[in-house]
């Protein structure tokens, strides 16, 4: 790998702050001065130094984005703008995707990540990975329909869907609107919408919480991302 992308790759910034920092003396491999942007070195067995500070390369990344509408789950796409257009170029890593997908309309939390191992498990359906959801629904949300949801009445796709947990927000009774937040264990096309047009309402808005044991940042703006943190990481892998 070439030097410049590797410490581009670690979190020194752009090639062009990357070659500031080689001008300056202070990037040095194996005990030598490097200044040479397109030295190559091998990230997993030298020992590549900022300032004195031995710099580990990681194998896998992991993105907390919150998805904006309008931006469609995929890698590429030729007509429409994806997750990983949101990536920045020197925060890009070969193999990233989003594991598991929202609909173009549907915002909130999805981790990319090019970990395909842990993506496999969190998107297994064995291992009813636990997903929550808010949505703007047209209707009254009512104690049946928690029952209903509760007892894994709602069928899609011929098939009853998993108990899901419920929750009535609020209900804004002028313009017949509820607010809900539902956790599902499975991950059916269109599955929020589908069980709560299975009882007679509308969802107008959704944007996903949660997902296995990560929640989403608060403080995290719409179509921002950020890395996990070493504990958020510990706990999507503690979830497999």
């Amino acid at each position: 790998m070439r030097l410049d992308k590797f410490l581009s790759h670690t979190g020194f910034g752009s090639r062009k702050e990357v070659k500031e920092l080689l001008k300056k003396k202070r990037v040095t491999v194996n005990g030598d001065v490097i200044k040479e942007a397109k030295y190559s070195v091998d990230e997993l067995s030298d020992c590549i130094c900022v300032d004195g500070d031995n710099i580990m390369y990681e194998q896998f990344v992991y993105y907390m984005l919150n998805k904006p509408k309008g931006v469609i789950s995929a890698t590429e796409d030729p007509s429409a703008r994806t997750v990983v257009d949101l990536i920045k170029k020197e925060d890009y890593k070969k193999g990233l995707f989003p594991v598991g997908r929202l609909d173009k309309d549907t915002t909130g939390l999805l981790l990319l990540t090019n970990d395909g191992a842990l993506a496999h498990e969190l998107l297994s359906p064995k291992k009813k990975v636990p997903k929550v959801y808010q949505a703007l629904v047209q209707g009254k949300m009512t104690d049946e329909d928690i029952d209903i949801f509760s007892k894994g009445e709602i069928r899609l796709d011929g098939e009853d869907c998993l108990p899901a947990k419920l929750t009535i927000v609020s209900f804004d009774e002028e313009k017949k609107q509820s607010v809900i937040q539902l956790a599902i264990m499975e991950g059916k096309y269109h599955q929020v919408k589908r069980m709560v047009s299975a009882v007679g309402k509308k969802v107008i808005e959704l944007e996903r919480l949660e997902m296995a044991n990560l929640k989403l940042d608060k403080q995290l703006p719409r179509g921002k991302y950020r890395v996990l943190t070493e504990q958020e990481k510990e706990m999507l892998k503690n979830n497999e």
